[in-house]
């Protein structure tokens, strides 16, 4: 039960950190309305699974999760 609640705790940090980052490169670049979102959402979500994995590499050989 515990591992679940890691899991769970690093996709809602990877999702935040994939969403500020997304955010902040679509403003950087000025883009705006529909496809600032479409944009942003593909960023997101390449950053998000980039972070988990890189999280979930870091914990395991931490030996925090299995």
């Amino acid at each position: 039960m515990l591992e679940i609640l890691k899991s769970i705790i690093a996709i809602i940090i990877s999702g935040g950190i994939g969403g500020l980052v997304a955010r902040w490169l679509v403003m950087a670049i000025g883009v705006d309305g529909t496809l600032g979102a479409i944009l942003a959402a593909v960023i997101a979500m390449v950053v998000a699974v980039a972070v988990f994995a890189g999280l979930t590499v870091l914990l395991r050989a931490l030996g925090v999760m299995k």
